[in-house]
């Protein structure tokens, strides 16, 4: 179950950056910077990291770039100190 959430999250933090960049393209109403961080935080930091990359946004922007994988660090780090915790993990 906690695998499917993982998969699920970073695949639409992945999605969100491509969206995002198609919407900046055209001009289009965009989704905002905070919601593109909440998934992340959600779980999502490595997917959004590779849709940031793979669609080339948000990579001039120092907060994105320093942001993700500081997100991503943070949350392996506590994965790793309550994987004896949580069941399935």
């Amino acid at each position: 179950m906690i695998a499917i959430y993982f998969m699920a999250v970073n695949l639409l933090g992945f999605l969100i950056m491509g969206i995002d960049k198609v919407k900046a393209k055209k001009h289009a109403w965009r989704i905002p910077e905070k919601t593109l961080f909440f998934v992340a935080f959600l779980g999502g930091s490595l997917g959004s990291w590779a849709g940031m990359y793979f669609f080339r946004h948000k990579t001039r922007h120092w907060y994105f770039v320093v942001g993700m994988p500081a997100i991503l660090f943070a949350q392996i780090i506590i994965l790793y100190l309550l994987g004896d915790r949580i069941p399935g993990l």
